[in-house]
Order: structure tokens, then C-alpha cells, then sequence
């Protein structure tokens, strides 16, 4: 991991010494910025895709990676839901003007809803891609069997096979264990800002069924699920990204007619 002030990217100072790396491009709003999955980073398919698209509209767009992501500094292992979280709306606070679209990919279509709540007034949309609200509890401890929980418990991390390819994902407890600090499932989630869900029927690591409970929790009408037969999790194939792109617009124009 790389460590603080070792960055060469633009960046902003976070608690404990660390630096939070982005890349934001002005231009015009609302503004879009996107939020990463768990051990992803700004440099995936679709943040840089989303970038170019939004570019090409001079609008204007922001991508980071949190801590112990990417090109930021600290150990992923310290990484909370919560930390990660603030990471976001630091970023929303200290990088953007005006209202900003959020695209939250798995992992960060929880740390977008998260970031909304907090920032109810900076946040004119929502748009998830496979999100992932309530993955630490319902997706891994709940898949744990005994050994593994008690391996987790009494070791602190375990590290699970990932499904790309990808190094082991290490879980830790306190991930588990501060993440049921900000579990939004279980009841009504108090955003009424448009959202638009798009999840793949094919996807290994997030039903889809978890879209659908999504959009009943959120408290505002304007909600739009697309069910995508076929579709993985990344959701990163070129037809995919066409949808993406497509989506954000029309989300985009649903809030300025919403603003009119």
C-alpha cells in the first residue's frame, strides 16, 4: 500500500495522517461522482468510462479511492464501511460544488446511500450499479459457516478466494462488526431524490433480488430498477457501459425537468 505523502496525484488529508487520491475534471451540473467497490479503485472500467462520457458533455466529474484503495494511502485491512463512507462525503464536501449525481458501483451503492443521508441537500440523484447495501452482513457473515466465523472471531481477519482472478479479499472483524453500525435493509431508508438500480440477473456475488428490496426501502417514488438478464456483476462489457451511460442521462434529465 502506498503510504502518506507518497502520492502523485492530487489528494486531501484524512484523520490519522493518511491522503485520500482523486481525480476530478470540471465542467458543468450537476456533477457526477463515482464511488468504487470493496478493493476496487478510480482506475476500473466503468470509472473511467463514466469519466470520458461525462467529459465529452463538459460536465463535470469526480472519482477517488478511499483508504487502503488504489493510489490512496493506509491499509486496506483498516478499512470500515464507516471510514469509508466519510471518505466519501469528504470528498463530495472538499471537491465538488453544487448538486452532484452519485453512481455507486457493489460496495459503493452502499456508500453512496450512506453519503446522501448525510448529504441530503448536495445530492440531486442516486445511480447504482450491482449495489451492495448491507453486503459485510447478509452476503459474507451470513455465508459463514461456524469454523469460518470462528476463525474470524478469535484471529481478527480471513481471507476469501476472490472470483476474478483477484488476490484474496481480507475480511476482518472489525469490517463485520462496525458495518452493523450502518445497515440500512431492515427498514425505510429516508431519501426521496430520484434513484435508478441496474443489477444483472447473472450476478455471482449480488442477487438480484437485493435491487428490489432496495428500491421498496427507499422513501421516494421516483425509483427505477433494470433487471439485466445475463448480466454479471461487473457489468463493464461495452453494451453494458452504453447502458450506464445512458442511464445517467436520462437520470440527469429527470432532475432538471424535476428542478424547472
Amino acid at each position: 500500500m502506498t503510504e502518506p505523502g507518497a502520492i502523485n496525484r492530487p489528494a486531501i488529508n484524512r484523520p490519522g495522517g493518511h491522503c485520500l487520491a482523486y481525480h476530478a475534471t470540471a465542467g458543468d451540473s450537476p456533477g457526477v461522482v463515482f464511488l468504487g467497490g470493496f478493493m476496487s479503485d478510480m482506475t476500473g472500467t466503468k470509472a473511467m468510462a463514466l469519466e470520458a462520457h461525462c467529459r465529452a458533455q463538459g460536465r463535470a466529474f469526480l472519482r477517488f479511492d478511499y483508504l487502503g484503495h488504489g493510489q490512496s494511502s493506509g491499509a486496506f485491512e483498516d478499512g470500515t464501511i464507516g471510514r469509508w463512507a466519510d471518505d466519501a462525503i469528504a470528498a463530495i464536501d472538499q471537491l465538488t460544488e453544487g448538486p452532484q449525481v452519485l453512481v455507486g458501483s457493489s460496495m459503493g451503492g452502499w456508500i453512496m446511500l450512506l453519503a446522501a443521508l448525510a448529504l441530503p441537500s448536495r445530492v440531486a440523484g442516486l445511480l447504482g450499479v450491482a449495489a451492495a447495501p448491507d453486503f459485510t452482513e447478509s452476503l459474507i457473515w451470513d455465508g459463514f459457516d461456524d469454523d469460518q466465523r470462528g476463525i474470524l472471531m478469535d484471529e481478527g481477519i480471513l481471507h476469501l478466494a476472490g472470483d476474478y482472478g483477484d488476490a484474496p479479499y481480507p475480511i476482518t472483524r472489525g469490517l463485520i462488526i462496525e458495518a452493523r453500525d450502518h445497515l440500512l435493509l431492515d427498514g425505510p431508508i429516508g431519501l426521496d431524490c430520484p434513484v435508478r438500480l441496474i443489477q444483472g440477473m447473472a450476478d455471482n456475488d449480488v442477487p438480484w433480488q437485493t435491487a428490489l428490496t432496495l428500491a421498496e426501502r427507499l422513501a421516494g417514488d421516483d425509483v427505477e430498477v433494470t433487471l439485466v438478464k445475463g448480466g454479471d456483476h461487473r457489468l463493464s462489457e461495452a453494451r453494458d457501459l452504453d447502458r450506464l451511460g445512458r442511464t445517467l442521462d436520462a437520470l440527469i434529465e429527470t432532475i432538471g425537468q424535476k428542478d424547472q
